[in-house]
Parts: C-alpha cells; structure tokens; sequence
C-alpha cells in the first residue's frame, strides 16, 4: 500500500529539523518513532531518544522545533507531537500540546535562553563546518599549505557537498556568504591571524571530531534502546538543510 501523501510530506518536513549539538536531520538519527495521518489531516508524530534522560532542554527543542516544522505543512489541519520514554515526557508533551513555550513548560527551572543555547551549537556547527571545507581543499590541493589558509576565501572553494554545508552553517550564525569573504574565521566572522591559524585549526578540527564522535555514540545508544531503529538511521552527509540534541548544555 503506499504511504499517505501527508506522512510523506512531514517526513520530508522532519528533515529539515536538526539535532543542533550533532549537527544532523532527526530523520537520519532515527529520532523519529512514527508518522502517522489521521482522520481529517492531523497528524501525529512520536519521537525517541538515545536514553531517558538526555537533557530536558534539549529534548524540548527537538520536540518544539519538530511540531513547527509539521505546522507549516498547509495541508495538516492539526499537529500533535509526542516525546517517549523520557524522564520528563509527560511534562514536555503537555507544554507542546498547550502550546506554553519553552519557560511556559518547565518554569522556574527553565534557566536558559533555547536561543543562546541554539546560537552556542550553531556555532560549533560552523566551526565543524569550516574546518571540513579547509580540510577537503588541502587533501585537493597539495601545494596549499596550513599558513596560507587564512587567505582563502569562499570563491576559492570547490562547489562540494562540504562548501555547501558550510554557506549554510554561515548563514544560520549570521554571516555572510559573499565569495570574497574569507573562509577562516571566528564566531564573529572575523579574521584569524597568520600567527593564529595552526591553533584555529586544530580547535576546529576538536569540534568537528567531538560533533561527530557524539553522533556515532547517540547512534548506537539509541539502537541499543530501540533495536527497531537501526534501519531509520543514515551514516552522517553533507546535505542542504538545516535545529535537538541527547547530552547535556556546555
């Protein structure tokens, strides 16, 4: 039988909802448990993850941001998202049902801004970012060296999965993407000094191999909880989308 037009419309929707501590779509994480349409377009989605008390925070983010994503759809009448198997589910689900908001849901225990704490991972997600794209252009270019990655800018990268990924993760931090825009930057967009490049790079390159070492172990963590999930899981990719992470704020 083939799947309901609308379940695959929010699966399609659900991409785009990113796990913003590892960098990658729910869907390919396997987060997401089901879809499912029902009567009169509503659907109803149940998410997952990798323990039951992964960070409350966080696990909100995934569920807000989630719900949004499916309330766009102009064809779903009503969205309902469930989180299971958490230590705080009952009080997450019942915010996003009533649509409270973030310190609306947990109150006084809500400390954090969400979006100080969506800026912090979007920025390591640059960082991560940056550091691919430079590391795809020395493995191209053998007479390029570390000391003269400070003047490479965005016109001098190739138009790859990982250049793409990395425009993208500029925008979502607010800086811009024009090609003379030099490629090794800070936070800020500024950039790093010739004296400063080896000890950039090496920072970036930590950030990149902790984001992607946390995916792999958020990975078998949840196929150890949920034997059921390992098909619903893809190995990490360089996509064109871009916001919920299982492990505790910085």
């Amino acid at each position: 039988m083939p799947a309901d037009p609308l379940v695959q419309r929010a699966r399609r929707a659900l991409d785009a909802v990113r796990d913003p501590e590892l960098d990658e779509p729910i869907t390919d994480l396997g987060f997401v448990r089901s879809v499912e349409a029902g009567p009169d377009h509503r659907l109803t989605v149940h998410l997952r993850l990798p323990t039951s008390f992964c960070s409350p925070n966080f696990a909100y983010l995934m569920a807000s941001d989630a719900k949004d994503a499916l309330a766009a759809l102009p064809d779903a009448t009503a969205v309902t998202v469930l989180l299971d198997d958490h230590h705080d589910s009952d009080l997450i689900n019942r915010g996003l049902a009533a649509d409270a908001g973030y310190r609306g849901t947990f109150g006084a225990e809500a400390e954090n801004d969400l979006e100080e704490l969506r800026l912090i991972f979007r920025r390591k997600a640059h960082t991560a970012a940056m550091e691919r794209a430079l590391s795809e252009l020395l493995r191209q270019d053998p007479e390029l060296t570390e000391e003269r990655l400070g003047g490479v800018v965005l016109g001098d990268l190739p138009d790859t999965a990982a250049t793409r990924a990395l425009l993208l993760r500029r925008e979502a931090v607010g800086l811009g993407t024009d090609p003379a825009a030099p490629v090794l930057v800070d936070d800020d967009g500024h950039p790093c000094p010739p004296g400063e490049i080896p000890l950039r790079l090496r920072f970036a390159r930590s950030v990149r191999r902790s984001i992607d070492g946390n995916a792999h172990f958020c990975r078998g963590l949840l196929r150890t909880r949920y034997p059921d999930s390992a098909p619903d899981q893809t190995p990490r990719a360089e996509d064109t989308t871009l916001v919920t992470p299982c492990k505790e704020p910085p």
